[in-house]
């Protein structure tokens, strides 16, 4: 996540003038040890110019100059008008019959978790209604979740299910940790992705600020089918990723 401000000082190790080795070079140096020592973990925000400048005791440009560097390297992420920040680890996310959210953090060795935004009973939008195969206005229960990993968020879906053919299903998304364990309470036993769509967009102010993403990253938004083992349409899912965060696999 971006950290609007730094986590803590850097180690400030001083930069020798007659070593032979560029003043630049020494301050990227003792900033990437610091990236690796754990002081500014991924997505955290680095000093401003200015206090990089004080800490160092050399002039903004030999800053500046450190700082392009990592950028090169990929160790940082300068974004205009907000700073510094450390470049976080980027999930594979593989797109596959049968993708689950836990399993798929899990895969990272990362702690999965959640939280429930929305859950409610509603009726349908005609996009909504299409994908299920019901009525412009049919009943549908909705449950808006914010995904995580290691408690930085990955995802934010909205999920989609028929009412009348999932009876009880608003019930058992309240009473269940999982959607899984919520679709096997109402009779779907296991289910399978059908179909994925992919494409890309800007965030939303509100989508940017859950997401703990700038605002002039793109999402990717993936509309995402999931049938039964009869091949029932059971669910329709919208899903937005964070470029910075997660990028989507497709394998054969």
């Amino acid at each position: 996540m971006n950290v609007e401000k730094p986590l803590d000082e850097p180690s400030g190790h001083p930069v020798l003038r007659q070593d032979g080795i560029a003043l630049w070079r020494q301050i990227a140096a003792s900033l990437q040890r610091d990236i690796t020592s754990g002081i500014y973990p991924p997505g955290a925000r680095l000093p401003t110019e200015a206090e990089l400048s004080a800490t160092f005791g050399v002039n903004r440009h030999t800053v500046r100059r450190a700082i392009e560097e990592m950028s090169r390297d990929g160790l940082v992420q300068v974004e205009q008008g907000r700073g510094t920040f450390v470049t976080e680890d980027v999930l594979d996310y593989a797109v596959e019959p049968r993708t689950r959210f836990s399993e798929w953090i899990r895969r990272h060795n990362k702690e999965p978790s959640g939280q429930i935004l929305q859950l409610k009973e509603m009726g349908a939008e005609s996009l909504i209604a299409a994908a299920l195969g019901i009525r412009s206005g049919g009943r549908v229960v909705m449950v808006e979740r914010l995904g995580l990993a290691d408690d930085r968020p990955v995802s934010l879906t909205r999920h989609y299910f028929p009412a009348t053919r999932l009876r009880g299903m608003l019930e058992a998304l309240r009473a269940e940790d999982s959607i899984t364990a919520a679709l096997r309470s109402v009779g779907v036993p296991d289910y399978l992705r059908q179909t994925t769509r992919v494409s890309a967009r800007l965030p939303t102010p509100t989508e940017a600020d859950l997401l703990r993403m700038p605002r002039n990253r793109p999402v990717l938004l993936a509309e995402n089918l999931n049938v039964d083992n009869a091949g029932t349409v059971i669910e329709f899912a919208v899903g937005l990723y964070p470029t910075p965060r997660v990028q989507m696999v497709f394998e054969p």
